[in-house]
């Protein structure tokens, strides 16, 4: 087991959700995003890192047919299973470290909230958006948050890259169109506040 494998696992074992920074009741943002895709309810969907958050279920519960959900804890996505009981059933669940998963398929829209910002590493960076960018269908959706330039340098003790809107356009902008870049607060359970950049990007047609 690799040690990112293991700071997670062990997050998710001795934490409860509501003990974590990243919760949110209502992931309002990204739903928001994807209602304005106006997606076919059968259309692909992925979400990285969100093992245990409640995208996944909100999808399902608004009709989505083919939601793929990857996380590098398998207790994140235990604990997502028990919650949702037989949602769950509906989803394709995938344990695997963003930089190093490998998709069988390619999506309407991939989904990732805040896992982008811990590839600190050139490497494990590249191999992510290489990843991303054959992974999503021509015409296909991506929304990426990362903690922006104002937010916090860590969350959960570990180092994280900072992105503002303009760092984060410039990683994409040879094969997608931008489509929308914003700064939220995210409220954490604890009280405080936390900086994200939202940004949304469409594929470019072949």
């Amino acid at each position: 087991m690799n040690n990112n494998k293991k700071h997670w696992e062990k997050v998710y074992t001795e934490k409860q959700p509501i003990e974590v920074s990243w919760y949110e009741p209502m992931p309002e943002v990204s739903l928001n995003l994807i209602k304005g895709f106006q997606l076919e309810k059968d259309a692909a969907i992925i979400d990285i890192g969100g093992g245990d958050s409640f995208l996944a279920e909100f999808l399902v519960s608004q009709g989505y047919t083919d939601i793929t959900v990857v996380d590098i804890s398998s207790k994140a996505i235990e604990r997502a299973k028990e919650r949702m009981c037989e949602k769950a059933d509906s989803i394709t669940w995938v344990v695997a470290d963003a930089s190093e998963f490998k998709p069988e398929k390619q999506y309407d829209l991939w989904h990732d909230r805040a896992t982008f910002h811990f590839f600190t590493d050139a490497g494990k960076k590249e191999n992510y958006l290489q990843t991303l960018k054959k992974a999503v269908k021509p015409g296909g959706y991506v929304i990426l948050a990362t903690f922006s330039e104002k937010g916090p340098t860590k969350c959960s003790g570990l180092e994280i890259t900072q992105y503002s809107i303009g760092d984060m356009q410039k990683l994409f902008i040879e094969d997608f169109n931008v489509l929308s870049g914003t700064n939220v607060d995210h409220t954490t359970p604890s009280g405080g506040t936390q900086n994200f950049t939202f940004c949304s990007f469409q594929k470019k047609q072949d």
